[in-house]
């Protein structure tokens, strides 16, 4: 693993095995729903960073773990601080798909 590759972080493969192994979870694609019908993680909802005001009632519980995903890891992080500050206890900004090395649905 080089330099860059520390600061990127473990990538969207290694954040949707989590994902997948975490009890009631929810992979949410924050990428807007053009991108999205591109191709997307299997499994993966779209809730746009635009549209983040409708995330009551997708996920009503706050306590439920959310995985979080873009393009590239920047508006999913804003997604991630937008959710903390609504009261979202288990948020997790995994990155971009675009190192994403796993299966895409169209």
């Amino acid at each position: 693993m080089g330099l860059l590759d520390f600061f990127r972080g473990p990538g969207l493969d290694r954040g949707v095995e989590e994902y997948r192994s975490t009890p009631g979870a929810l992979l949410l694609d924050v990428r807007t729903l053009p991108e999205f019908r591109e191709g997307h993680v299997p499994g993966a909802l779209n809730l746009p960073l635009q549209e983040l005001d409708r995330i009551a009632r997708v996920v009503p519980e706050k306590s439920t773990p959310l995985f979080l995903y873009c393009r590239s890891g920047a508006r999913s992080g804003q997604a991630a601080e937008i959710l903390e500050g609504m009261g979202y206890s288990k948020v997790k900004n995994i990155g971009g798909i675009i190192s994403y090395k796993g299966k895409v649905v169209r």
